[in-house]
């Protein structure tokens, strides 16, 4: 049976970045949907290869002229990180015919390969975008709308989830077989999906020789999402050197993995340097890989807030990514340990945003708004406290509760 094509947000901004560059390029973690957006938008004009077979892989590496004009443009060439010689050929073809455009579609899902890669090779040709997890938009078929500081103050209210519905949505997760699946097995979905990750993406990254130590990582860092991480306390506790700890989280992050979040800072260079937060890119593979398999205990556990926090920062950088925006978003702390979850850099303003997992917003919600408010006086925006509920209400001047639901 043919799996539903769930409409992406990204489509229009994909066939303007057709309209203007020879090549584009579509990064974003394994099984997010790349393919198939690439064949819904380019499928009837453009022919498809996919470089991850080894045979297709050694055909273009020892002929690539050859290959690629067995593949003429228009055309989708898949996971592209895995025959990188071909990238300099495929300038040349660009080049033959500059003014062309829409020639190469190409998707990867190692973003530090590629891009290096890519700029390396074609440079001032390519367009990049990247495809997250389906957004609750995407899921439920609703137009991509404003983001809540975008908004005016009043606007039309949107159908809400019940709690455990919304639970169930958070260990499912966005990876659209699963969304178009429902009947699918979530356990031994994303069990296959870290088992097809780890020995296709992670074994071809030189950082990581110990597969099962790489796994283990994995369910640690599942275990302090939304904390400041301590690299030094994880590498101890499991037992390998922090370096290691480093470099197998440059992976999990070149692989979309993770984001990993930042404090906020005026200065730049003091934001690279502060300890940070990381979240998965998808509730679902958090929940799996904390062992959470109900939605009342994922709820009601010590990862609810978390998880609720990861869902909330991923709904607000799928927007951005949707729109082919990088997101700025930061957390907010302050050395007296006043917090906030979420900082967004956007229209010259910073957008203060505290996730909270009661259903009840109560003015007391917002106190660490306010006080990033007047630290940051005039490049503060307006503040929102964002919970699971359906009440939208003021909780002070310049700070509202919004349902997660409006996102």
């Amino acid at each position: 049976m043919r799996r539903r094509y769930i409409p992406r947000a990204l489509e229009p901004v994909l066939r303007k970045a057709a309209a203007q560059f020879p090549v584009v390029v579509l990064t974003g973690p394994r099984q997010s949907g790349k393919t198939t957006l690439l064949k819904h938008v380019f499928g009837e004009t453009s022919g498809y290869v996919s470089l991850e077979q080894p045979d297709v892989r050694a055909a273009a590496a020892a002929d690539p002229r050859g290959f690629l004009e067995l593949h003429p443009p228009p055309a989708i060439f898949d996971e592209v990180q895995y025959a990188p010689d071909l990238l300099p050929y495929r300038k040349e073809r660009v080049d033959e015919r500059r003014s062309r455009r829409g020639q190469y579609f190409l998707t990867g899902s190692q973003n530090l390969l590629l891009a290096e890669q890519i700029t390396e090779s074609l440079a001032g040709r390519a367009a990049m975008l990247r495809l997250l997890p389906v957004s609750q938009r995407e899921e439920f078929g609703r137009p991509p709308g404003l983001l809540p500081w975008e908004r005016p103050k009043t606007h039309p209210a949107v159908t809400h989830m019940a709690l455990r519905d919304l639970w169930q949505s958070f260990l499912r997760g966005g990876y659209p077989e699963l969304v178009a699946e429902p009947d699918r097995d979530i356990s031994l979905w994303h069990s296959s999906y870290v088992q097809t990750y780890l020995e296709r993406d992670v074994r071809s990254l030189r950082q990581v020789g110990d597969l099962i130590s790489f796994q283990s990582f994995l369910r640690a860092l599942a275990a302090r999402t939304g904390q400041l991480l301590n690299l030094t306390d994880v590498a101890r506790d499991l037992g390998f050197a922090v370096n290691t700890a480093k470099a197998w989280l440059s992976v999990l992050e070149a692989t979309y993995q993770v984001i990993v979040l930042r404090p906020y800072h005026a200065n730049v260079g003091k934001r690279l340097v502060k300890t940070p937060k990381v979240y998965f890119t998808d509730t679902g593979m958090l929940c799996y890989l904390a062992g959470l398999k109900a939605p009342d205990h994922a709820a009601a556990g010590p990862l609810g807030g978390p998880i609720f926090e990861t869902a909330v920062l991923l709904q607000i950088a799928k927007a951005f990514v949707n729109r082919g925006e990088e997101p700025q978003v930061y957390f907010w702390r302050t050395s007296a340990g006043v917090e906030v979850d979420l900082v967004v850099e956007a229209g010259g303003k910073l957008i203060p945003m505290e996730v909270k997992l009661s259903a009840t917003p109560r003015p007391a919600m917002a106190s660490g708004i306010r006080a990033f408010q007047e630290d940051l006086g005039d490049r503060a925006g307006r503040g929102f406290v964002i919970h699971p509920g359906e009440i939208r209400l003021p909780l002070a001047p310049k700070v509202a509760a919004l349902p997660f639901a409006e996102l």
